[in-house]
């Protein structure tokens, strides 16, 4: 099985009673969310802090970024809850965030609707289950490990960095 080595998860977290398609998105959302903070390992604080794509995005914005769309996803939409502000921030906040959200995760089954509901069509009503709930983060997570990438090439010109 998969394991996640740069963030400290030892593995993916599959829903309650799942052992197929469930495990299956939960194993490519750790390996997108190590994916990310692997791409960006090494970078000191200033390079961290360096907006070098057109979007002004930073590398940490975007991994902080990330947490918030965990906390939003999975705490706000889908439990229901209404977080208060983060207790943490940068890579500290994006991995309780992630160990949060995989705990939710982990007691809901695939077809659980969410109890809340995101705010902007037409994501809102692609957004009914659990499953599209996971199929989204993976999705966005993906994304901003794109940008993250091409962040990093322009910073150091390292490639190819992450687990794969």
């Amino acid at each position: 099985m998969y394991r996640a080595r740069v963030i400290g998860w030892s593995r993916a977290v599959p829903c309650r009673g799942d052992r197929g398609e469930g495990s299956a998105q939960c194993e490519f959302l750790a390996y997108q969310r190590e994916s990310v903070v692997a791409i960006v390992a090494g970078l000191d604080d200033a390079a961290l802090r360096t907006a070098v794509l057109p979007s002004g995005w930073t590398p940490l914005g975007l991994i902080e970024h990330l947490g918030d769309a965990e906390r939003h996803w999975l705490q706000d939409v889908f439990a229901g809850a209404r977080p208060g502000g983060p207790d943490a921030s940068g890579f500290a906040f994006y991995r309780e965030q992630c160990r949060i959200s995989d705990g939710i995760i982990a007691g809901a089954t695939l077809d659980t609707a969410p109890v809340g509901r995101h705010h902007d069509e037409p994501l809102a009503s692609q957004t009914t289950d659990l499953r599209r709930i996971l199929l989204h983060l993976i999705e966005e997570t993906a994304r901003h490990a794109g940008h993250l990438d091409a962040a990093r090439e322009l910073l150091d010109g390292r490639t190819g960095l992450g687990p794969r």
